[in-house]
């Protein structure tokens, strides 16, 4: 049995979206869900949950993470032997092979720094990369980096580029993933001067290389694999879902102010607008992997509610499963010959 770790302290509204999500997951996907967090805030929200023949307890950790950890203080705290916090004590869970993988909705930026001091990084990789599932008009698409890493050397979009196939390939079952560089232009040549050195590592490279995309190539499907630093990822990230919002926002408002004809027509429009709302909900994939570390690492969004939570263990499920971080070390060290 599958056997996943989630930081019961993580989201925003901790601890019961949480609980409430691990639970559904245990109970839809037949996965063994281990709880960490100060179980005295945890055990009254999994009490009223029907967990009859599911496999479901909780590891005690007193203290939690927050986006007031920073800096030093941050890294003490993830780095620290003795940490007590549901972040450090999930992760050493899954170092020690009593889990699989482990989900949070926690601060990024601490779900990260705690990863890469406790698991340390796949040989071979130097930076660590968020990979979210972005919607396209032909699937989906793996972007990545999304925000671990503002500043990047050409090396380490090659080192992404490698890992976004394996996990498109292994995950998301996309044969021969496509991998585009993210640019200003399609042509080559296009771009600046990361984007430039690393044009010629990509085209070397095992990859299926496409080339450059502009982002309205990257959201039209040109490709599985979209590379780029994690300055210009985050901006795409925030941008894309606030034009989503935005989208499905203005329709709700054109039809509540259009009158009794439009609003006859929003009730037979409505499946419809429910399958592109679902498009475009971050939590329908729930959780972004941080591929590089040693180890499988999930980390959502701080408002996920149940849903999304149940959704973020469905995806590490899927990454244990398909035995996708010894298919991405296989590949790191393949680079490391030539």
């Amino acid at each position: 049995m599958t056997r996943i770790v989630v930081d019961a302290m993580g989201s925003d509204n901790h601890p019961r979206p949480d609980v409430e999500g691990a639970v559904m997951a245990a109970r839809e996907y037949g996965v063994e869900i281990i709880l960490v967090g100060d179980e005295a805030k945890i055990q009254p929200v999994l009490a009223a949950q029907n967990t009859t023949g599911l496999s479901v307890r909780i590891v005690h950790a007193p203290e939690m993470l927050t986006m007031e950890d920073k800096g030093e203080d941050l890294a003490f705290k993830a780095r620290h032997k003795d940490a007590k916090n549901s972040m450090a004590v999930g992760i050493d869970l899954v170092k020690r092979g009593e889990a699989d993988a482990f989900v949070t909705a926690g601060n990024t930026g601490a779900g990260m720094v705690t990863a890469l001091f406790r698991l340390g990084r796949i040989r071979g990789v130097e930076r660590p990369a968020l990979a979210p599932i972005f919607p396209t008009a032909t699937g989906t698409c793996v972007v990545l980096d999304i925000g671990a890493n503002p500043d990047c050397e050409p090396v380490h979009l090659l080192q992404f580029g490698i890992m976004g196939s394996v996990y498109a390939e292994k995950v998301r079952g996309v044969k021969n993933p496509k991998v585009g560089l993210v640019s200003n232009g399609e042509e080559e040549g296009k771009g600046n001067h990361l984007v430039k050195e690393a044009t010629p590592l990509f085209k070397s490279s095992k990859l299926n290389y496409f080339g450059n995309v502009e982002g309205k190539e990257v959201i039209g499907g040109k490709v599985d694999v979209a590379v780029t630093d994690g300055f210009v990822g985050n901006v795409m990230l925030k941008t894309s879902e606030a034009v989503a919002k935005l989208i499905v926002d203005k329709i709700k408002e054109a039809i509540k102010d259009g009158g009794p004809l439009a609003m006859i027509g929003g009730l037979l429009v409505k499946p419809a607008l429910g399958k592109i709302k679902k498009l475009l909900d971050p939590s329908d994939q729930g959780a972004a992997p941080l591929l590089g570390v040693n180890g499988l690492v999930f980390i959502g969004h701080g408002r996920s509610d149940a849903v999304a939570m149940k959704n973020a263990v469905r995806v590490a499920k899927d990454a244990v499963e398909s035995n996708v971080l010894e298919a991405m070390k296989s590949a790191i060290e393949e680079s490391l010959k030539k």
